[in-house]
């Protein structure tokens, strides 16, 4: 059973249960491995931002945009945040971003949480670190610099994540690979361009206004209440916004219907707000905005109030 506005969300039953575990295992590694690099930072300040951005992403990926043959696609967004507060905190939000659509809107599996941790967060983390960085070496001024060099990551790790789905369906015996690969790969390529673009967009932007958050990846910053502020304001517009994205299936979907294996799905076995749509509410459109905003606070709270505890304890 897939929801609306999915992302490469793989839902359980697409999955074997031993490579579930192992990615299980793999991500739980990288998080606690995050987890230490973040703490061992003296006077960290990029707590509220990465609460802002996780916010931003979740809404952002609740806007699918069409592509091609009844397709559609959205932000990823660990190019983004990666960028903006490194490698390590980016492996944090987009855990926050996956672990929430999971959790209160059975969006991807709980068994395949791993695998959608493992794609999203730490290859499409991983990726798009090691693409900024190389091409950052060759192309490091410019006006355009920021944004090109946003555009290859994002590009980037949205077609290896997809392959890495790919060859997941693969080893689970859900698809061949050599099916799964050119047609997971195929329409990703396409959706990847949007995630390049958006980024690219969104740096440009940054470059335009907040030209000090694009500092190298990893370095402590000193954030101002108007990018907080801002950030919060950007998310519920974009949750505002999401009665307006695309119906068509994104691309994990599409493949899986074109290739046989959509009754694959497994439903989730209870349910917070499924499909995004918020319980009691009879408009669609309205259902939608309402869990789309209370996503963005539940996200935005989550992080800022660990961030006000963090700054209490170190008072203390």
């Amino acid at each position: 059973m897939f929801v609306k506005n999915q992302a490469m969300h793989i839902p359980d039953g697409f999955l074997s249960l031993i490579l579930s575990l192992i990615l299980w295992a793999i991500s739980l590694v990288v998080i606690m491995i995050a987890v230490k690099q973040y703490a061992k930072e003296k006077n960290n300040q990029k707590l509220p931002l990465m609460g802002v951005l996780a916010a931003v992403i979740f809404a952002g990926q609740m806007l699918n945009f069409n592509v091609v043959g009844g397709t559609s696609g959205h932000l990823l967004g660990a190019a983004l945040a990666t960028i903006l507060v490194g490698p390590w905190e980016a492996v944090l939000v987009m855990t926050s971003v996956v672990t929430v659509q999971a959790l209160i809107f059975q969006d991807g599996g709980l068994l395949a949480l791993g695998a959608n941790i493992f794609n999203m967060a730490v290859i499409g983390v991983a990726v798009s670190y090691a693409v900024y960085t190389l091409v950052n070496k060759v192309i490091r001024k410019g006006k355009w610099a920021t944004g090109f060099k946003g555009f290859l990551a994002g590009w980037c790790s949205i077609f290896i994540a997809a392959l890495a789905a790919a060859l997941e369906l693969a080893i689970s015996g859900t698809s061949p690979a050599n099916i799964a690969v050119p047609a997971m790969g195929g329409i990703h390529a396409l959706i990847g361009i949007g995630e390049g673009l958006i980024t690219f967009a969104a740096l440009m932007m940054v470059t335009n206004t907040k030209k000090e958050l694009l500092d190298q990846p990893g370095e402590p910053r000193s954030i101002d209440r108007s990018v907080l502020i801002g950030g919060i304001v950007l998310a519920l517009l974009l949750a505002l916004l999401s009665p307006l994205a695309s119906a068509n299936p994104d691309g994990l979907e599409k493949v899986a219907e074109n290739l046989g294996f959509l009754s694959k799905a497994q439903g989730p076995f209870y349910s917070v707000i499924p499909d995004y749509m918020f319980p009691g509410i009879h408009d669609e459109k309205l259902a939608t905005i309402a869990a789309g905003v209370l996503g963005v606070l539940l996200i935005t709270s989550v992080v800022l109030l660990t961030a006000r505890g963090k700054k209490n304890n170190a008072q203390k």
